[in-house]
């Protein structure tokens, strides 16, 4: 008899509506993969870009899909090659974006990709953390270089990969510079944040300035000013371009031509100009580096920032509280109690 299992679902792109609750095959782990019963996972703002369509020039869905790169859960089930896994061990990973599927009960997901759970948070915190963090800490310190003395300046210090970020550059001993609005000043100066820079008075570029990084989450509409911000021989880590408003704008064939362009001048004017670095970074799946998030986490220099626990079925109501920008922290997603 095959086994299914409750997952949210999507047959066409469109708004929070076309979330569909359905019984679905329950997944069948291959050689290399752990078959993770899930308990909670996380909304992301890719999540929601995906779903409307927004990326459709780079990422094909083969309907119906199940959405969700965030999961944290017992391992149920191990392929025949699984060396780091056993059944019972409690998981959390962000999976690649061709092997989503963790708004459901079950997912498969490759080993090297998995790490063991944070053992002083519980399984909705864990959730809040694999894909921001994996992203941050590669903005920060694999690509952005940081180290002890330098400045950084995070964008949207609130969000999820900026306060993930602000937390990891304060670890690392760095002066930390934040963009919020003001009435989130307060929790981005507890989360280790040196100054703050209030976007709503003005342009971030007239409050502050002398960066040896800026981790970049704005895009296009902030290159000009980040690139004034940033010393001469500086680093800029870029974690988006505007993939949905080119698509808006030039439809899902002609957008391509011009995120290309898009692309090749965010790293080549600010060489040019002032012998900066700039380096788009898609969030790379990691274990390893997962793990050694965990250890950060377990030593208490980074703490989960949670804005709303929701349930699996009330998925559409996670993605318009996502996409209203006024999330400060992680969305999760409740599925199953350990």
């Amino acid at each position: 008899m095959l086994a299914i299992v409750r997952a949210m679902t999507i047959h066409g792109y469109g708004g929070p509506e076309v979330f569909r609750e359905e019984d679905v095959p329950k997944p069948t782990p291959r050689p290399n993969d752990v078959l993770v019963r899930v308990c909670a996972a996380a909304v992301n703002p890719v999540d929601w870009k995906i779903r409307s369509g927004g990326q459709r020039n780079i990422i094909r869905l083969d309907f119906p899909w199940i959405l969700g790169l965030d999961v944290s859960g017992v391992v149920e089930a191990v392929g025949s090659r699984v060396t780091r896994f056993r059944v019972g061990d409690e998981v959390y990973a962000s999976p690649r974006h061709t092997r989503p599927g963790c708004y459901a009960e079950h997912v498969a997901i490759d080993e090297r990709e998995a790490a063991k759970k944070p053992k002083n948070l519980s399984h909705d915190e864990a959730a809040s953390i694999p894909l921001v963090g994996l992203t941050a800490y590669q903005c920060v310190l694999e690509k952005g270089r940081l180290v002890r003395g330098q400045r950084v300046l995070v964008h949207a210090g609130s969000g999820g990969v900026g306060a993930f970020a602000v937390q990891l550059a304060r670890h690392t001993g760095a002066h930390v510079v934040a963009t919020c609005s003001g009435k989130n000043a307060d929790f981005v100066r507890g989360l280790g944040a040196d100054e703050i820079v209030d976007y709503t008075k003005g342009p971030f570029e007239e409050a502050t300035g002398d960066m040896d990084l800026v981790l970049d989450s704005l895009g296009e509409p902030a290159f000009e000013g980040n690139l004034k911000v940033t010393k001469r021989g500086g680093r800029i880590s870029n974690i988006t371009v505007d993939v949905t408003a080119h698509v808006e704008k030039y439809g899902a064939f002609f957008s391509l031509f011009s995120l290309g362009y898009a692309m090749a001048r965010f790293h080549v004017v600010p060489y040019l100009r002032k012998r900066v670095v700039f380096r788009h970074v898609i969030k790379r799946c990691d274990g390893a580096q997962l793990g050694e998030i965990t250890k950060l986490v377990e030593e208490g220099a980074i703490v989960p920032t949670l804005e709303k626990v929701f349930p699996l079925g009330e998925v559409g109501k996670a993605h318009e509280l996502s996409a209203s920008h006024r999330a400060r922290g992680k969305i999760v997603l409740h599925v199953a109690d350990p």
